[in-house]
């Protein structure tokens, strides 16, 4: 009995033992892989620390806005400033350093891409809505009878289907990138004939809002009930119409680079960010576009 006793209890020290030894084996494992776990969330969440200066086109306002406020939630410690002074000033901006993306309303021209090295990175698409006031009985145009208007050629609302009215022709600053996308997508460049000239597009809107006789431009996302935006060739002007072409007068939101000049971290995550798929959903919710990706 003794012998069988001592037998049973060396049985029950061992398996004692080989229990152990697995215990440990699989505390070692899972500590590795808690500790890779923590490792990647780490890598997934590094926070980036800085400032990014952007300098543009006004027209990019409210897309502008609502990517900053949401890169800002996934990278708190960098502050995204953002300074509406035109597209011009956007592309030379970005050509002689002094702001870290700059921003444009309208393509590159060729002497900017190749004399100068700025790159277009497409962030979204707008069209140019051709706006009167809500009073004014005309609601569609052909694009040949925009060019007449923008030249002086037809003066009167009455010839097209309005008011005896002399046509106020409002538009935006030289240099603006809103004016050029329009002048070139409709062929009036060099050709316009103002009544008056502004430096926003919010100061067009509101003047055509205020006048019964006026026409202008403007942004597609800048549009609101006090103005109408009035059809181009039966074309509504909304954000599908835009998306699949069929609306003719639209343009590009374009970020600037510099070929062979390397963007800060915190300036290439925000431009990463504007581009991704992730960020469709919040350039339309600011009235723009997102391009197809």
């Amino acid at each position: 009995m003794k012998k069988l006793f001592s037998l049973a209890l060396a049985a029950a020290m061992a398996l004692s033992m080989l229990t152990g030894c697995g215990g440990n084996s699989n505390n070692t494992n899972n500590d590795t892989n808690s500790a890779d776990t923590q490792g990647s969330q780490t890598s997934q969440t590094q926070q980036l620390s800085g400032v990014v200066n952007t300098n543009g086109s006004t027209s990019m306002e409210k897309v502008m806005q609502v990517l900053i406020e949401a890169f800002k939630e996934q990278q708190p410690n960098v502050t995204v400033n953002y300074t509406g002074s035109g597209s011009g000033a956007g592309v030379t901006s970005a050509i002689d350093g002094t702001a870290d993306l700059g921003l444009a309303s309208r393509a590159l021209k060729s002497e900017e891409e190749e004399e100068k090295g700025a790159q277009a990175n497409i962030v979204a698409l707008d069209g140019v809505a051709i706006v009167v006031n809500p009073d004014n009985a005309v609601d569609d145009l052909t694009v040949d009878q925009i060019a007449q208007i923008f030249k002086g050629e037809i003066t009167n609302w009455k010839d097209l289907g309005g008011a005896d009215e002399e046509i106020a022709v409002y538009g935006r600053e030289a240099g603006s990138g809103t004016r050029g996308a329009f002048e070139e997508l409709v062929g009036v460049e060099d050709a316009c004939k103002y009544l008056n000239e502004y430096s926003s597009t919010g100061d067009v809107i509101g003047n055509v809002a205020s006048n019964p006789s006026a026409i202008g431009y403007a942004s597609l996302s800048a549009v609101g009930d006090n103005v109408k935006a009035v059809k181009v060739n039966g074309v509504e002007c909304s954000e599908a119409t835009v998306q699949d072409g069929t609306y003719e007068i639209q343009r590009p939101f374009v970020m600037i680079t510099k070929d062979g000049t390397q963007l800060s971290d915190a300036a290439q995550a925000f431009l990463d960010f504007a581009m991704s798929a992730g960020a469709a959903s919040l350039i339309a919710q600011a009235g723009a576009v997102p391009p197809a990706k």
